[in-house]
């Protein structure tokens, strides 16, 4: 039987630790780290409210082997950041801006080892190809029918032939990122200059027309600098007020380790931009009115449906095609004319969604995910 003592004896409770969230970028030439300030303030204040510690570490300052890293601590009453030595994280969030950074042997050789390394855990490790995109699309009898027909621009021959088979077509950079280097060509038959080629400038585009395949793979050689291409099927969109528009998915992991989508948006292409993307001159706008304007009501929620159907799907695909770790994407889709529902791009490093509702949302995601990882780590389990 207990003593009085022992029945009375309070119990003691060990404090829980705070799960670590460490969002990895690069160091700048001024020795601090590069990357959106704002979306990382953002990423800290939210992380706090959910129980997290949040810090910025650089890949200069990740060391596999150490208990404690140097990192960068958001300061809210000054809006700045203050070097610390922080705990090793628990999970970490890639957020390392531009893919030139990623290609960096030394941080190739850091984020393979944190990929191999049974003690980190880290989503999104690198940006996406566009030409890996749909092969990995194809591989699957779900997703391939969502894939315009797309192929490698290797030499004249591929883009003559291509050429013969579909009278418009989007050329875009392997590489590319917010619509960076994209062409159109569209064929006018029966015109002396036959072959219109646009190019996408900042918020507006230029055109050349050329008589002829060679003159035409010659201006493209020139604009493209010899970058590796895609060429794609050029799709007619669905259109507003006689502006094409496309739909704006984000698709992230829920607390449970699976795929949901956070929001969808839609952007509408500016005057004389050949793609929706923002900072080329497009605006946001909802989805259901444009789809409710071009179709009708009952359609336009078919199609919404179709797209959350068909973006978990692709997005599923993606991870296990590519064999990475994913938390979060973002993907393009359009509806053509005739409702049918098209795969465009998928970003491994979304930029954040302006909509309102859909930015709180996908800043809590991240957390929930990350907890979700945070506690596999503790159990010792595999999974994505």
């Amino acid at each position: 039987m207990m003593s009085l003592l022992q029945e009375e004896r309070p119990t003691i409770e060990t404090p829980r630790k705070k799960p670590v969230l460490a969002i990895l970028t690069i160091d700048d030439s001024r020795g601090e780290f590069r990357g959106n300030r704002r979306n990382f303030a953002d990423l800290t204040r939210t992380g706090e409210t959910m129980g997290f510690l949040v810090y910025v570490l650089t890949i200069k300052h990740l060391m596999l082997a150490r208990k404690k890293l140097r990192g960068y601590v958001y300061q809210k009453e000054t809006n700045s950041w203050k070097q610390e030595l922080l705990p090793f994280p628990d999970v970490i969030y890639n957020r390392i801006p531009q893919r030139e950074d990623e290609m960096l042997p030394h941080v190739r050789q850091k984020i393979s080892a944190c990929r191999r390394h049974t003690r980190v855990k880290i989503f999104n490790p690198s940006f996406f190809n566009k030409w890996e995109l749909f092969e990995w699309l194809r591989r699957s009898k779900l997703t391939r029918p969502y894939i315009p027909a797309t192929r490698r621009l290797m030499n004249i021959g591929s883009l003559d032939r291509l050429m013969r088979k579909h009278e418009f077509l989007y050329l875009k950079p392997e590489s590319g990122k917010a619509g960076n280097g994209i062409m159109t060509i569209r064929m006018q038959s029966g015109k002396p200059l036959p072959y219109r080629l646009k190019i996408q400038e900042n918020k507006s585009s230029s055109t050349y027309n050329c008589a002829s395949v060679p003159k035409l793979w010659s201006r493209i050689q020139k604009q493209s600098g010899g970058e590796a291409y895609i060429a794609q099927q050029g799709i007619h969109l669905a259109s507003f007020k006689d502006r094409r528009f496309d739909l704006r998915a984000l698709l992230q992991k829920n607390r449970f380790g699976r795929w949901e989508l956070t929001g969808l948006g839609a952007r509408i292409a500016g005057a004389s931009s050949i793609t929706t993307h923002v900072p080329r001159g497009g605006r946001i706008d909802d989805p259901e009115k444009l789809l409710t304007q071009s179709f009708d009501a009952e359609q336009a929620h078919i199609l919404l449906q179709k797209a959350n159907k068909a973006s978990l799907l692709i997005a599923k695909q993606i991870e296990r095609a590519s064999r990475q770790r994913l938390g979060e994407m973002s993907m393009d889709l359009g509806i053509d004319t005739n409702g049918n529902l098209w795969f465009f791009e998928a970003n491994s490093k979304p930029m954040k969604f302006d909509e309102p509702h859909i930015r709180q949302k996908s800043l809590e995601r991240i957390f929930h995910y990350s907890a979700y990882l945070a506690k596999k780590k503790t159990k010792r389990t595999g999974g994505s």
